[in-house]
This record gives C-alpha cells, sequence and structure tokens, in this order.
C-alpha cells in the first residue's frame, strides 16, 4: 500500500516540478518582451526601419518575413504530406510504398544541420543558375523548411488514415468503392483531426526552425517580395544577436522577437485545440 501511495504522489510532484519550471520560463519571456517595449521607447522596436546606426530597431520586417515563411513552407508541406499519405495508403504499388516509409523514416533521423549543408550545394547553386539571385532566398528556405517537416506530418496523417481505412474497408467494398474513392471520401475526411494536428506540428517546426532560415533565407531585414527575395526572421534574428554578444537596442529587439514567438505558438495551439473540439463534437 505504501508503495502505491508513493508512486500517484511521486507523479504528482514531478507534475508540478515541471509545470512550475515551464511557468517560470514562460513568464520570464514575456516579462522580457514587456520590459524591452517599456525600455525601446524611441527606437521604434514594432516599426519598419532597422537602422541602429539611427537609433531604429524595427523588427517588423522579421514579423513579416517569419509569417511569409512558415506559411508558405506550411502550405506546401502539408500538400507533400498528403500526397505521400495518400502513396502509403494504396495509392501506389507496395514497393513503391515501402521505399517511401524507408526514405521517409530515415529523413525523422537526419539533423537540420544536414538539410541546410546539403541545400547550401545542391539547392542554392540550382535556384541561382534556373532563377537568378543569390540562391539564398525566400523559396530556398521555405523548400527546405517544408521537407524537413514532411516525415512528421506524414507519419501522423498516415497512422489515423490506416486505421480509419481499415476501420471502414468492409463498408466501402460492399459499396463498390475503389481504393482512390474509399480513401477520398471515406478515410480522409475522417482524419481531419489528425490532419489538423500535422498542420499544426509543420507551422511550429516552421515557426521556430532557426538553422535552415539562418543559413538559406539570406537574412536581409526588408519586405520581400517575391520567393527569390531575401529576408529575415525572428529565429535567425535571435540567433544572429546572441551569437554577437551586441546590447542597447538589438539586445531590447531579441527579447521582443522571443516574446511574439512564444504567443504566436501558443495562439496557434490554443487555436487548433479549439478546432479539433469542435470536430470532434
Amino acid at each position: 500500500m505504501k508503495a502505491s501511495d508513493n508512486g500517484p504522489l511521486a507523479l504528482r510532484a514531478l507534475a508540478v516540478t515541471v509545470s512550475a519550471l515551464l511557468g517560470t520560463v514562460i513568464a520570464f519571456i514575456l516579462v522580457s518582451g514587456i520590459e524591452a517595449l517599456f525600455k525601446g521607447r524611441g527606437m521604434d522596436l514594432f516599426g519598419a526601419v532597422w537602422n541602429p546606426a539611427a537609433g531604429k530597431f524595427g523588427i517588423l520586417a522579421m514579423i513579416h518575413g517569419t509569417l511569409l515563411l512558415a506559411l508558405s513552407s506550411l502550405v506546401l508541406g502539408f500538400l507533400l504530406s498528403l500526397g505521400c499519405c495518400c502513396i502509403l495508403n494504396g495509392l501506389a504499388p507496395q514497393p513503391v510504398a515501402s521505399a517511401l516509409m524507408l526514405l521517409l523514416t530515415v529523413m525523422t533521423a537526419m539533423p537540420t544541420v544536414v538539410y541546410g549543408f546539403a541545400a547550401v550545394f545542391l539547392l542554392v547553386p540550382l535556384i541561382r543558375s534556373a532563377l537568378g539571385g543569390t540562391g539564398f532566398c525566400w523559396l530556398a528556405a521555405a523548400l527546405l523548411l517544408a521537407l524537413q517537416g514532411l516525415p512528421a506530418m506524414t507519419l501522423l496523417m498516415h497512422g489515423a488514415v490506416k486505421t480509419h481505412a481499415a476501420q471502414t474497408r468492409l463498408t466501402a467494398e460492399s459499396l463498390g468503392l475503389t481504393k482512390a474513392q474509399h480513401l477520398a471520401r471515406i478515410a480522409l475526411p475522417l482524419s481531419s483531426r489528425a490532419m489538423l494536428s500535422a498542420a499544426v506540428i509543420g507551422l511550429g517546426r516552421a515557426v521556430g526552425d532557426a538553422l535552415l532560415p539562418a543559413m538559406l533565407a539570406g537574412n536581409a531585414i526588408r519586405f520581400a517580395k517575391t520567393p527569390l527575395d531575401s529576408l529575415r526572421t525572428l529565429t535567425s534574428h535571435i540567433s544572429l544577436v546572441l551569437s554577437s554578444d551586441i546590447g542597447g537596442g538589438e539586445h531590447l529587439s531579441l527579447l521582443l522577437a522571443g516574446a511574439l514567438l512564444l504567443l504566436f505558438c501558443a495562439a496557434v495551439s490554443l487555436t487548433a485545440r479549439r478546432l479539433s473540439r469542435r470536430k470532434g463534437a
């Protein structure tokens, strides 16, 4: 009895400790962001101008770059993941599906730096020679972020679709549906919650990744208008400022960027949970 009583107590204590630590980190980031706003009066932290020589440290272009890159990579990655999911669930011969599953499994174990390193020497020169520009641009970063999030999104979709397809297989066969019709009309709609979760994971990875945007997006603080333009995201800005150990307005912009990223990720997660509950109702 004592051992069984101590077990739940230890789990509760661990849960409280982890929650307290997480809450402390969140509070620190938010308080630091608010403090940066008060200290940065006159520095126009939410402005469109980044000019340290003039005392202007606006991060609006970085916010724009973060949203632009995250949403574009999410759309591309989601479509690719949906196609891979369909291939894994009967729209391709079994050898092709097995090879794709093996490739996705290998991709899940690849470090982010490997993606970036390969892109610098393969994708960037290809974009430069085919489309012009430097090759370090919004397009290069979006393609690699989509590729990086592909395995997790695909495997999450595949698990749900496979389960629903197995549960409804006899019904679909009795109705005379083909594999493609069964997948499109029954299995995929029933897996909408898993697809929403996959989209949240893909968006979170795209927003939170710092290495690929820093390596491939060009890090130019400006508003990108075409896929060949360079941009800088909030995450790459944080990594660059921390590596240079600069104080003043640069440091304040870093604190504000961290708070904005936290609020954005929290908003996406809460919105996804609410939509998921509505779908499940």
